[in-house]
């Protein structure tokens, strides 16, 4: 299939301020933390990592519970930046949320992990999420009247989102959600464009000659 542009997500990045990093020479006021759960999608996770970080961006891979190393739905293993435990996300960062029935169960029944994500939300942390990972959100009612996208089928688990799966990434707002593990380029250039700008998620279009 021929891809002649990257997905059109309307609107400008948000401001950014929160947690400072320093990536490639270029000051950063947000961190894009990424959680792992025992058995998340491995393309989910690692390709919206790998094209944020093409694109400058800093990305936390933190690991829910209290093992570093997390293994995928499809027994790759990670290795977390980070412990959850250990992070605070705040106004200015961004969460994701990657799919993997294994990883949404593992994540949501981490209470450290479901209370680090109620905390950086009401101090104004953004949130995405993709394929099965929204659940997890609407676990934590952070989704009502929000319209999302997510895994065909899994639409009963998005309590209070209007659900449109037919979309592979719908944004609302500053919350991004992707629908499957196809989807994954394209929500991490639409993420990279909502945190870093139009102009740098082209450039990394461009360079994967997608």
């Amino acid at each position: 299939m021929e891809k002649t542009a990257p997905p059109q997500i309307s609107g400008k990045a948000p401001e950014l301020t929160g947690s400072v990093a320093v990536i490639q020479k270029k000051e950063w006021f947000f961190v894009v933390y990424i959680l792992l759960g025992a058995g998340f999608e491995e393309i989910e996770a690692v390709a919206t990592g790998d094209i944020l970080r093409r694109g400058g961006v800093p990305v936390c891979y933190a690991a829910a519970g209290g093992n570093i190393k997390v293994r995928g739905t499809h027994d790759i293993e990670v290795t977390a930046d980070a412990l959850v435990s250990s992070v605070s996300p705040g106004e200015g960062d961004y969460i994701v949320v990657p799919g993997g029935m294994g990883g949404v169960k593992s994540i949501s029944a981490d209470n450290d992990t479901a209370d680090m994500i109620r905390k950086a939300h009401e101090s104004g942390c953004k949130l995405s999420a993709i394929c099965a990972g929204p659940s997890v959100l609407a676990g934590l009612g952070l989704l009502e009247g929000k319209k999302i996208t997510c895994y065909p089928g899994c639409e009963q688990l998005m309590a209070g989102a209007v659900c449109d799966v037919t979309k592979a990434v719908l944004q609302d707002g500053t919350l991004l959600t992707g629908r499957s593990p196809g989807a994954a380029i394209d929500f991490a250039l639409s993420l990279l464009k909502l945190v870093a700008g139009e102009e740098t998620a082209l450039g990394v279009w461009r360079d994967l000659v997608y």
